[in-house]
This record gives structure tokens, C-alpha cells and sequence, in this order.
């Protein structure tokens, strides 16, 4: 497992980051064996582990404690602050973040953590408010680095200019979604991001499921099961984005099937492929899945199969807009934007 620095802050980070948000409710309700995945990536060389307090309202990081327990110091850990609970609206305020942090600190059964990120941008919080809340985190010990998560380009650019102008401590990540099908972060937020010296975890490299393999004909996406179930919008064949989605899934897997490998190794590759990105994070449910994802870690792919998948999906475009994981309130509050 080849190994990066994370935003220049000198820590050492594995290419990949095993993301915790399947361990619990959410996913995987059998903490041994959650346990058990977690020892599996650290032994495989993976020392980079993120998850936040919204996982399975906190399971996820009392996992992860479980898991650390005795191998602390051989992990860069990070976890994320923001939401109040499921489908609630966050908050970045001093008064709300202390609290999380400290909550967090509490499950994970440790006094610090690597990587603190906020998990949201929030509008109603000014970001020097946040900034200055995170950097007293920071000289207080109790996190080593900070970092922001879904943050579009222009907010990225002013973290960093009131950091600056205000002494506070600067954001060193971003967390961002990206993989082949939701390419849209290409043309902003990563140059941005390089030309800042951050790094960037980037997250869903399957696309919720859809490079997963297995998905070829409409008929293959049950709308009645599991996660589909609750999010008929971003599955639904009948709708044109989604159909986008699976022609373009096909493509790929010819792609892949030319390499000799599963649609997952060509969707992991590809997105540890750009040099901006510092680390995929993989969040798998199931041993079975951890040990596919991890069976990818040696592909790269070289420049022909780099243009053969920017013919399909090309460079910027995002076949996930539909339903974006951010909407700026401009967007999302029709009072802003009519007199």
C-alpha cells in the first residue's frame, strides 16, 4: 500500500482510507466482525481511517474505538462534526462543534484525533466563527489537523483567505465526492484544493453501488430492497440520468473486462489516478467487499485507458447532478433569489 502526505502537515497516508460509515446501524450491525475488517486493512497496510459522528448516530465511531484499541498509534484517525442527526440541519458554530468533537472523543476512547473535519458547509455560521473554534481544538490538543468536507471551490478559496488574514489555523483536506460517474469536481475544487497545497479523501469511488458490477440491464436494480428502497430517485432506470448511468456503467465494464479486472479495481484506479488526490476512501460493509477493494490496490491505469474513460464519462462532467451532495442555499431557498 504506497503511502502519500496528507496537505503538506508531514503525516504519512496510505492511498487508501478505509471509511467507517457501513460499521453499525447503517451497514453492518456486527461489531466483532466489524472489528475484524478494520484489522483486516490495517494489516494490509492501510493506516488511515475516517468516519463521524453522524454514522449510525455515533456506532460507527464506537467500533472504530474497539478497534484501536492497542494499535492507536499506528493509525491516522479522522472523523467529522456537523449534523445534529439523520435528516437535521447542522451547525459549524463554536457552541456545536466543541460539543461534537468532545462527544466523538468520548466513543472513539481517545484525547485526540488526527484529522477533524467539518462534515458540511453551514451558512448560518460565519467561517472565521468555525475556523477560530477549530483552531483553539488545535493549540488545545485535541486535533492535529483540520479539514473541510463538500466545501465548493469559492468556499474553499475563502477558508483559506480568513485563515490568513486572521491567524487562524487553515484547512489542510478536503473531503470530497468523485469517482468516474460524478466527475464534476474536476474543473474547480481540485485545482483549487492543489493550488492550496491540500490534501483530498475523496469518497463514493463506486458511486452508491453503481460501479459496483452489478448493475447491466434495467431489471438488475431492484427499487424494493435496501438502500435502493430509500433512495428511489438515484436508481430508478426510468429515470434519463440514471439510464446515463448505466450505459455508461457498461462501457466501463468493457473497459475493465480488457484488463482483466472487476469494474471496482477500474473505479478505484481511476479516481487514485488524478494527482490532486491524496487517498480514496473505500467503505465497504462486508469482508467479501474489503477484500475486493483491497485486491485493486496495485492497479494503475496508464494513459489509453485513462482516454478510453474520458470518452465515456467526459473530464467535468457529472452524471450525479441530479441529486448533488451539496446545495448551495441559494439554490435550495427560493426566498434568496426572488424580490
Amino acid at each position: 500500500m504506497r503511502r502519500r502526505i496528507l496537505g503538506g502537515t508531514g503525516i504519512e497516508v496510505s492511498e487508501y482510507t478505509l471509511g467507517a460509515m457501513m460499521f453499525g446501524a447503517w451497514g453492518n450491525r456486527d461489531h466483532d466482525e466489524s472489528v475484524r475488517m478494520i484489522h483486516t486493512a490495517l494489516d494490509a497496510g492501510i493506516n488511515f481511517v475516517d468516519t463521524a459522528d453522524i454514522y449510525s448516530d455515533g456506532e460507527s465511531e464506537v467500533i472504530v474505538g474497539k478497534a484501536l484499541k492497542g494499535r492507536r498509534d499506528d493509525v491516522v484517525l479522522a472523523t467529522k462534526g456537523h449534523f445534529y442527526g439523520l435528516n437535521r440541519p447542522g451547525s459549524n458554530s463554536r457552541r456545536w462543534l466543541t460539543r461534537a468533537l468532545d462527544n466523538s472523543l468520548r466513543r472513539l476512547g481517545v484525547d485526540h484525533v488526527d484529522l477533524y473535519q467539518v462534515h458540511r458547509p453551514d451558512h448560518n455560521t460565519d467561517i472565521d466563527e468555525t475556523l477560530s473554534a477549530l483552531s483553539d481544538f488545535v493549540r488545545a490538543g485535541k486535533v492535529r489537523a483540520i479539514g473541510s468536507s463538500v466545501f465548493p471551490a469559492e468556499q474553499i478559496v475563502e477558508a483559506q483567505w480568513v485563515a490568513e488574514r486572521r491567524g487562524h489555523v487553515r484547512f489542510r483536506t478536503e473531503q470530497p465526492p468523485y469517482s468516474i460517474l460524478n466527475r464534476g469536481i474536476e474543473a474547480h475544487v481540485l485545482p483549487t484544493a492543489q493550488r492550496y497545497g491540500m490534501g483530498v479523501l475523496t469518497w463514493g469511488p463506486l458511486s452508491a453501488g453503481w460501479l459496483s458490477g452489478r448493475y447491466s440491464t434495467p431489471s438488475d436494480v431492484d427499487l424494493q430492497a435496501g438502500r435502493v428502497a430509500l433512495q428511489n430517485h438515484k436508481f430508478d432506470p426510468a429515470m434519463p440520468g440514471n439510464a446515463a448511468k448505466l450505459a455508461a456503467t457498461n462501457e466501463l465494464k468493457k473497459v475493465a473486462a480488457d484488463l482483466g479486472r472487476p469494474l471496482t479495481h477500474l473505479a478505484l484506479a481511476f479516481v487514485r489516478s488524478h494527482p490532486a488526490v491524496t487517498s480514496a476512501i473505500i467503505g465497504p460493509r462486508t469482508p467479501e467487499q474489503l477484500a475486493d477493494l483491497l485486491a485493486g490496490a496495485d492497479l494503475v491505469l496508464d494513459d489509453d485507458v485513462l482516454d478510453r474513460i474520458d470518452e465515456i464519462v467526459p473530464p467535468g462532467v457529472d452524471l450525479n447532478a441530479v441529486d448533488p451532495d451539496y446545495t448551495p442555499p441559494a439554490l435550495a431557498d427560493k426566498s434568496l433569489r426572488r424580490r
